[in-house]
């Protein structure tokens, strides 16, 4: 340590030749030009990286990525578990810190800033990475030791709490509805002008981004981010119009509810700047946290997730928070000022460490780091890229004391704090969403090192995994781009299970599209795991005593049982290979298909399939479906299940289905006893299985052959398909009386223009000048003359023409001298029908 001292105090700036690097290391802390070099302790020199050459330019600037693989990585051969490490942004093959031989793991993941409902972003990162460790835990043995924290003293918390706050006091200060829109319209305004300032500077950062050179992949990098930071801004400019415009139109007309709907938020924040000082009661922040906390994990639970291990919330933990920071200030890394304590980026590199490893081109942009401490404005800091670890105390804002004075953590450090606490010095795996990596990662990375420094540590977490964006319209879902669906709402649409599917169909390292398409997919593959199980279930069930079932497998047997063995091939394979949970949902929807085709031959060619072989086909698809929490597993219910117990909780389900047979046999006989026509008796048979038996959790499928069979099932999933078949039903229907509608209209339309026509007579007017009293037809050209033979052809065949566009309407009038009044009460009729089916169709899709 006294080493250290010494070379970070006097030898390090003597050895930093020409005179522009040393002034570059202690002025200039940009990680895009100096970033990678190292003390050798024992040549007592400052080694630079070759490709530093020249100075203030990022084109002299190749990425370097740091990764130490942990003991015994090198002995991994093929077939090892490889995972994408955010530290190489490549695959790497997963080796324990503990060993290779151990099965024990660290895993620590960011848990939730709980300030508002969690959406289903959140439930993007946390649904799948509990696939991934339940995927480690039950399909590769691994005990893991698994920590979550819960971010309950943040900014976010803070200013939400206190605007939520004041926005209530002020609505229910007897404020007109009126005074509350102009009020809400000029913060709007006001939030539109300061919007549009960012959009165009996030216009000029990727311009100035098109025109560096430099290193291909981090100019390509950079200004990929860049140009989706520039879509992020654009977005909110377009929220914040649509709120200005929402305020406009409710000028005179709207209510309160409205009003704080559409302009709730900026009129919160302009609260916030004006009184957010006065805000003292610590209740009003802890019981805003609390509130979400509990959601949050309601929530997750809804989900199916586990449980972690460990749950650290950062306002148990303030006392290792403040012991962490003053390690790192000893160890030089961190500095005080004006009640606040600061992370020494400069001082950190200085002492051999690399700051940015998990992004170092965003390292330096404010533009490219997330929303957070990383963006705030301050003079107390020494360098840009220096991040606050204890902020001092500021009005309306929750504080505790410390040796720098009253104040609060910073953001990044809980995790670093909080995770050393639990595992020490070095973990396996860290997780998180990809928006973390930077500044939020990195800061924590860089927190560790720094405390454990004269520990020697230069890699706190050996295997970092971030997980993509859930992206909807083609930006990721958030709560600052106001595109949000919590996950609440989701599951009004949704079971737990399909948006699992959703998550377990896509890679889990990669952005998934939240849209038509990925719901029809996840519908569509749980549609198939269900009739696969019902299948075969179905087909077991009709053969009795399997003692006096015939066993001998023949060519279809064997050729299921290969479809089987090459499906568990193929799923290890895919979960080894960064659980790639996609292909081995493939290969399980394989190894379906091979079943029903089985069963269909086996149907064709009379004979029963084997109980035993299908059997092992559901067993193991049931296996891969429980390792992803697909299917409930022993370990999500601990102790003896219902089954070993004997009757137990089946009873009540046994019930229910005896009361409903008694009712339908009591409906049936009052129907017979009745005289009633068969109709009536099909549409009991009809409700017993549409609505009795699908609350009962049973598919009656009717056969061809008149034999129904029965399925069990999800009566929510049933519920559904019913409502969809009713809504297809309805719009049919609408169709149809939209398209009777539409005929009877253009009939009426055909007889008002056929009864406008003028009389036959004074049609042929300009041909002819008198007509015979009995037939009609002319007999007098236009000057009087009598026709001649010929002449009374031609002119009977106009006569006939005239007479047959006249027809329709004289015969509808022969049949209904009331022909217009009944069309019109016809068309007031279809219309009322239209618009009751359109009601129906509505009110279907709503639900």
């Amino acid at each position: 340590c006294m080493v250290l001292q010494l070379l970070r105090r006097r030898l390090v700036p003597s050895l930093l030749a020409p005179g522009w690097l040393q002034g570059a290391l202690l002025k200039d802390c940009s990680i895009a030009q100096y970033s990678n070099y190292e003390l050798d302790l024992n040549s007592s020199c400052t080694r630079f990286n070759s490709s530093l050459a020249r100075p203030n330019k990022m084109s002299s600037k190749t990425i370097q990525r740091e990764w130490t693989p942990p003991s015994g990585v090198d002995q991994q051969g093929p077939g090892a578990l490889m995972l994408y490490n955010s530290l190489l942004d490549e695959k790497v093959p997963f080796v324990p810190a503990a060993g290779p031989g151990s099965k024990q793991i660290t895993w620590y993941t960011c848990g939730p800033t709980v300030y508002d409902s969690a959406h289903m972003g959140h439930a993007r990162n946390y649904v799948t990475f509990d696939i991934v460790r339940r995927v480690l835990e039950d399909y590769f043995g691994y005990s893991c030791l698994f920590v979550m924290n819960v971010t309950d003293v943040d900014d976010k918390i803070i200013l939400r709490a206190r605007r939520n706050y004041l926005l209530q006091q002020y609505c229910n200060s007897g404020k007109s509805v009126e005074e509350v829109r102009t009020f809400a319209l000029s913060a709007v305004n006001a939030a539109h002008a300061k919007q549009a300032k960012k959009v165009e500077e996030a216009k000029g950062l990727v311009a100035a981004a098109e025109k560096e050179g430099g290193d291909a992949a981090a100019a390509r990098l950079k200004l990929a981010e860049l140009a989706g930071a520039l879509k992020n801004e654009e977005h909110k400019l377009g929220r914040v119009e649509e709120a200005r415009g929402a305020l406009q139109a409710l000028q005179g007309s709207g209510s309160l509810e409205a009003v704080v709907g559409a302009g709730g938020d900026y009129a919160a924040e302009a609260l916030d700047r004006e009184s957010g000082a006065g805000v003292t009661d610590a209740h009003i922040f802890r019981a805003h946290a609390a509130k979400y906390e509990r959601e949050f994990m309601e929530d997750m639970t809804a989900l199916g997730c586990r449980a972690p291990s460990v749950l650290t919330r950062v306002s148990e933990y303030i006392p290792e928070i403040i012991a962490y920071v003053t390690r790192i200030i000893d160890n030089g890394c961190a500095y005080a000022s004006n009640g606040s304590v600061y992370f020494d980026t400069q001082r950190f590199r200085a002492c051999g460490h690399t700051y940015g490893k998990l992004k170092p081109w965003a390292v330096g942009s404010a533009a490219l780091a997330s929303e957070g401490e990383a963006n705030f404005e301050t003079t107390e800091k020494r360098c840009a890229q220096d991040f606050a670890l204890w902020k001092a105390a500021k009005p309306g804002e929750p504080v505790w004391d410390s040796p720098w004075g009253p104040g609060r953590p910073g953001w990044h450090i809980e995790c670093s704090a909080m995770a050393s606490a639990v595992f020490g010095q070095v973990m396996d795996i860290h997780s998180g969403g990809e928006d973390l990596r930077f500044p939020h990662h990195d800061n924590e990375l860089a927190q560790a090192e720094a405390h454990y420094h004269t520990e020697g540590c230069r890699q706190w977490v050996n295997y970092f995994l971030h997980s993509g964006h859930l992206e909807i319209e083609g930006l990721k879902m958030s709560k600052s781009l106001k595109n949000f669906i919590t996950i609440r709402e989701a599951l009004k649409t949704f079971t737990p299970r399909q948006l699992r599917l959703m998550f377990a169909l896509q890679p889990w390292n990669k952005p998934v599209m939240y849209g038509e398409q990925a719901r029809a997919e996840m519908r569509a593959r749980e549609a198939q795991l269900r009739n696969f199980f019902q299948n075969v279930e179905v087909a077991v069930r009709g053969q009795g005593d399997q003692t006096a079932a015939v066993q001998r497998w023949e060519a279809g047997e064997l050729e299921l049982a290969q479809r089987i063995a090459a499906a568990q091939a193929a799923v290890h394979t895919a979960l080894c290979d960064n659980v790639n949970t996609a292909a081995a949902m493939d290969a399980v929807g394989d190894l379906i298909k091979a079943t029903n085709i089985y069963l269909a031959k086996q149907q064709e060619a009379g004979k029963p399939a084997q109980a035993l072989v299908l059997g092992q086909a559901a067993s193991y698809v049931t296996r891969v479906l429980s390792v992803m929490g697909l299917v409930e597993t022993p370990a999500d219910k601990p102790g003896f299940s219902d089954a070993a117990g004997g009757a137990g909780a089946s009873d009540g389900k046994t019930a229910a289905v005896l009361d409903a047979l008694a009712a339908f046999r009591d409906e049936v006989r009052a129907l017979s006893k009745a005289k009633a026509e068969p109709r009536a008796l099909l549409a009991a048979c009809d409700a017993l299985r549409d609505a009795t038996l699908v609350e009962l959790g049973v598919r009656l499928e009717d056969r061809p052959d008149g034999k129904a069979v029965w399925k069990l099932d999800d009566p929510a999933a049933l519920r559904a398909e019913i409502a969809e078949r009713a809504a297809a039903a309805a719009e049919a229907a609408r169709k149809k009386a939209e398209g009777a509608l539409d005929r009877k209209v253009k009939e009426k339309e055909k007889f008002e223009g056929l009864a406008a026509l003028p009389p036959i007579e004074v049609a042929l007017a300009d041909k002819y000048s008198k007509f015979d009293g009995a037939t009609g037809e002319p007999t007098h050209n236009k000057e009087g003359a009598e026709l001649d033979a010929k002449a009374r052809d031609k002119a009977r065949k106009d006569y006939e023409k005239a007479k047959k566009v006249r027809e329709p309407l004289a015969k509808a009038l022969a049949a209904d001298p009331n022909l217009m009044a009944t069309l019109d009460a016809e068309i007031e009729g279809l219309r009322a029908q239209l618009a009751a089916l359109t009601t129906t169709t509505s009110n279907g899709a709503s639900s």
